[in-house]
């Protein structure tokens, strides 16, 4: 005989995860705990814009502010751009694929896949990328989109 309490939280798992899997379109699972696991190669990226046409930017946040409040995280493509950016929050960003240079101050700091770049709060860089790059951001605070 299955347990009544163990059938409700698998049947709570499957739907939140199911929820997830369509508002987010990538494959995340939740714990009942708050553990989360996202299957960072089905994250699909949506239009980002930078102020620029023509860009190809293109990123996802993982996370909602209500899962996390303090600490965001997302995942980033960009193919053959580059655009100028100031930082209202810390961010580290770990390179999945391809090539991602920072420009500050007329120099580049160049990371490759399996990188980790930190760059602080208030520096104004621009993000470049000679061909393309995939790479995970996280952010502190979270709601990096409504810091001044």
């Amino acid at each position: 005989m299955i347990d009544e309490k163990y059938l409700k939280n698998l049947i709570k798992e499957i739907i939140i995860e199911q929820i997830n899997l369509n508002k987010n379109n990538f494959e995340k699972k939740v714990d009942q705990s708050g553990i989360m696991v996202v299957k960072s190669e089905t994250v699909k990226c949506d239009p980002f814009d930078t102020g620029k046409k023509g860009d190809k930017v293109f990123l996802k946040d993982i996370f909602t502010i209500e899962e996390s409040p303090r600490i965001g995280c997302g995942v980033m493509e960009m193919y053959k751009t580059d655009f100028e950016w100031t930082l209202c929050y810390d961010e580290i960003d770990v390179i999945v694929d391809g090539t991602l240079e920072i420009v500050i101050d007329g120099r580049r700091v160049v990371g490759h896949k399996g990188d980790i770049i930190f760059i602080p709060m208030g520096s104004q860089i621009t993000f470049s990328c000679p061909d393309y790059v995939r790479f995970i951001y996280i952010t502190y605070p979270a709601d990096w989109k409504n810091t001044k």
